[in-house]
């Protein structure tokens, strides 16, 4: 196994690189300029190692190869790196995943043109908050005065700011609104919502923050075609290992031995209802004992 996944390494780091230099030479695709693609690749094959799928089978061995190689791809794109915690990889069936983190989506976001800042934050019970509009009817955040003593209070709610030459953008989402985000994910991981709930709250914030003003940007269709393509597996979605379990598969065995079984006897009776009407028809046939010659012709025919 260990040499298996040793020669995966070249071969799917250098099919990603080669891509990479293609765009970068026919379709004008810029990375960040401290950005290092081939250092960024070896730390996501270093965590693709620890990656299973629900049975527990590594990443690289129950994925389909172009699936990988995608998510590295798009991970390139992005100009992100898991060894600063800005993405990680889930298994979703026999595909694999990438997925940025709060910190992802502001390191992706930061680089569309004109982007000068992006940041989320919590709204806890206690603290001043006040929205309205500006002159030209757009949301804005009056004001926002966080207190140390509410920090363990309740969140009721969280904002996300994108600041670019042209002003501020504002997504401002309720605490149900944000439950109701959680409540729609694919995979249901209450634990890490309650665990890390401001985490999760300005990454939900941030990534419709990001899906609502990227829709309007005009950088490159490279960049905003592997967020907005990360985005959509993010935007108010979680995804979820629809890997079958063990006991899922046993499940699913019982029941194709069931309907292959029902399926044979239902072979079975219609073959001994043709045999029945078959005799039928023969019977009649015979007139009084005897059989006509067109009656032997059908017979045998």
């Amino acid at each position: 196994m260990v040499n298996q996944v040793a020669t995966k390494q070249p071969k799917l780091t250098d099919i990603v690189l080669e891509r990479i230099k293609q765009m970068q030479s026919t379709q004008n695709l810029s990375l960040p300029k401290h950005y290092n693609a081939s250092n960024a690749l070896n730390a996501a094959f270093l965590e693709l190692q620890k990656v299973q799928d629900r049975n527990h089978q590594p990443a690289l061995e129950a994925c389909t190869h172009d699936s990988i190689v995608k998510s590295l791809l798009d991970m390139t794109l992005q100009g992100l790196s898991p060894a600063k915690d800005q993405c990680y990889f889930i298994v979703y069936g026999k595909e694999l995943q990438m997925q940025r983190s709060y910190f992802g989506t502001v390191a992706a976001v930061k680089r569309l043109d004109g982007v000068k800042k992006v940041r989320a934050e919590v709204v806890h019970e206690g603290d001043e908050f006040e929205i309205g509009s500006d002159e030209d009817m757009e949301l804005v955040v009056k004001k926002f005065i966080p207190k140390f003593e509410n920090q363990d209070k309740p969140i009721i709610g969280a904002f996300a700011l994108i600041k670019t030459d042209e002003g501020n953008s504002y997504t401002v989402m309720t605490k149900k609104e944000i439950d109701q985000s959680w409540s729609q994910t694919r995979q249901k991981n209450n634990r890490v919502q309650q665990n890390f709930s401001q985490e999760m709250a300005k990454r939900t914030v941030l990534n419709r923050a990001a899906k609502m003003f990227i829709n309007t940007s005009d950088d490159s269709d490279l960049l905003t075609g592997a967020i907005n393509d990360t985005t959509s597996n993010e935007y108010d979605d979680e995804p979820r290992d629809v890997t079958p379990t063990k006991e899922e598969q046993t499940t699913q065995e019982l029941l194709d031995g069931f309907n292959k079984a029902q399926e044979k006897e239902a072979e079975v009776n219609k073959s001994d209802n043709s045999s029945e009407e078959e005799s039928k028809q023969q019977q009649e046939l015979f007139v009084d004992g005897t059989i006509t010659p067109k009656s032997a012709d059908q017979i045998n025919g």
